[in-house]
């Protein structure tokens, strides 16, 4: 039960952090129902979970020399994966557009400070 909680709160937390990332980044747009918005939520956990410790394994030594840096790179590439595999299923085609690079940074910021916040917040 403790962890279906956990993963309920890390899949509403990805749900909220999207959608303030919508309301204050110009460029990253995201067209979702909350239906839509909660899948998409989902999808951004398991990445998280199963692709960003390959990513940063891959990447360590970039991190390493950034000093700490480099995980906004890992985070980035996340969200844009999420995007590419969004636009690749029928039910959430169209659902969240990244319009450029600074509009992936600074969604990137925002996602990771929410989910920075949130992971602090509960043990």
């Amino acid at each position: 039960m403790h962890l279906f909680l956990r993963g309920a709160i890390v899949v509403a937390t990805n749900a909220f952090a999207l959608w303030l990332a919508d309301r204050i980044v110009p460029g990253f747009v995201l067209n979702a129902n909350i239906t839509a918005l909660i899948l998409i939520a989902l999808i951004l956990a398991l990445l998280n979970f199963f692709l960003k410790p390959i990513l940063t394994l891959i990447l360590g030594p970039i991190i390493i020399l950034t000093l700490g840096l480099g995980v906004l790179i890992v985070n980035a590439l996340i969200l844009y994966i999420l995007a590419t595999a969004a636009a690749h299923i029928d039910f959430l085609q169209g659902s969240i557009i990244i319009q450029n690079i600074p509009a992936l940074f600074f969604a990137t910021l925002i996602i990771s400070a929410v989910n920075f916040v949130i992971h602090i917040a509960i043990p």
